[in-house]
């Protein structure tokens, strides 16, 4: 029997990459008719890249992004209030990448192709719902421009990963409603300008209520960088944040004025946010944590089961270790409800526990109580927050991420071949 994928994403990808690896028969469906490379950048951690890795993904990892060496949390007026590094460069086995998410889709979807063939995603056909049977699920197909029936697929069991807005994970959750907001706003673009610190650096400065983070993503022919950039603020609660379009434009009186005054020096903010190629605006939003992802002979994946806020770096990644332990676990248990919940036994409460972390502003909290006990600035950090007490929040975050160095580098393979 056969694995059905409804969304061919980041996770959905991976899993049939990964199934692919395993000789598991598999079936993967996209809504839309042609995937293209949206989105901005985003950042893959080292137990992530450690999976793509062992799927053969490294050197086209490099091709399309850069190798994160540190990451580095400022105060609003451009003091140094934590520093560490990453990566390869942390005594980790495995990098942490700074990528576009359009590209890494685009490098799984190439991959795969070259595997098993340019038709292997069924492009245009939406998984509009599924029914268990005595041989395990029926699937619904749907042309989502049209509204036209595509007819009927069956498969052992069904793996939902239709992103945030899962139309699976609604017809589980009727009631849920739409994606948390917590109130902030996002404005994002990529600009093109000289390197800052490493030239390898993720630098995140202010605080939850008014934050800018910056990377890049690409090295530009000039010697300098393609830079991937979020500005955040909060805003009113009867702000309008329910378009949820990464192609929705942004303004730059929305927002600019309140980082024009940023100039830390090594790096002058409301420039690179003038300089920008496009600036788009997108809500902070996450789902809450559900009490089970898998009923029957279905499942859910990624974001359908588990979205979370953009801070620590670690949506995609998370989704990436689903789909590499749903295969393992498919592969030793079979294409069976004992397999899928198994998987859930594994992974639900640690990615809750993450969702949640994550909503209390995660790593980035130091950003928080530092402007909180010294809202004009500082002469020295260590007056103001002790190195023990910074370097507590980096490691406890690693630990509910699963990225703490030791362990991840000690561990076995999660799928040994």
């Amino acid at each position: 029997m056969t694995v059905l994928i409804a969304g061919a994403g980041i996770g959905g990808l991976t899993l049939a990459l990964s199934l692919k690896q395993l000789d598991i028969p598999f079936r993967i469906f996209e809504a839309v008719r042609e995937i293209k490379p949206l989105g901005v950048g985003i950042n893959l951690q080292p137990h992530a890249s450690r999976e793509l890795f062992e799927m053969g993904l490294e050197d086209g990892l490099d091709l399309i992004g850069l190798r994160t060496q540190e990451v580095a949390y400022f105060s609003r007026q451009g003091g140094l209030i934590w520093s560490e590094p990453r990566g390869l460069t942390a005594g980790y086995h495995w990098p942490q990448y700074s990528i576009h998410r359009g590209g890494l889709q685009m490098l799984l979807l190439r991959s795969l192709q070259e595997q098993c063939g340019l038709d292997v995603v069924e492009m245009g056909h939406a998984v509009t719902g599924w029914k268990s049977t005595t041989e395990g699920v029926d699937i619904k197909l749907e042309n989502r421009s049209t509204g036209e029936s595509l007819g009927t697929a069956s498969g052992a069991i069904l793996v939902a990963a239709d992103g945030i807005n899962s139309v699976l994970r609604k017809a589980l959750y009727p009631d849920e409603g739409p994606a948390h907001w917590g109130g902030t706003m996002m404005w994002r673009g990529v600009t093109k300008g000289p390197k800052f610190l490493t030239g390898r650096s993720m630098a995140m400065a202010g605080e939850k209520h008014r934050k800018f983070v910056i990377y890049p993503i690409e090295d530009t022919p000039d010697g300098g960088s393609l830079m991937n950039w979020i500005a955040d603020l909060t805003m009113p609660q009867d702000y309008n944040w329910r378009e949820q379009d990464w192609n929705r434009a942004g303004l730059l009186e929305d927002f600019l004025p309140e980082f024009d005054d940023w100039n830390f020096g090594w790096l002058d903010v409301p420039d690179v946010i003038r300089q920008a190629e496009a600036i788009y605006e997108f809500p902070m939003v996450d789902r809450n944590p559900l009490p089970q992802w898998s009923y029957e002979n279905m499942t859910l994946l990624g974001d359908a089961a588990h979205a979370m806020y953009p801070i620590g770096s670690n949506g995609a990644s998370q989704g990436i270790i689903d789909a590499r332990i749903l295969a393992r676990e498919l592969r030793d248990k079979g294409l069976n409800t004992e397999a899928l919940k198994s998987y859930d036994d594994i992974r639900r409460e640690s990615v809750n526990a993450l969702v949640l972390k994550n909503r209390g502003d995660g790593p980035d909290k130091i950003l928080d109580i530092v402007a909180e006990r010294a809202p004009e600035g500082f002469e020295d950090i260590e007056t103001v927050m002790p190195l023990d007490e910074r370097r507590a929040f980096a490691d406890g975050y690693k630990k509910v991420a699963g990225m703490d160095i030791e362990t991840l580098n000690g561990r076995a393979p999660l799928i040994a071949l």
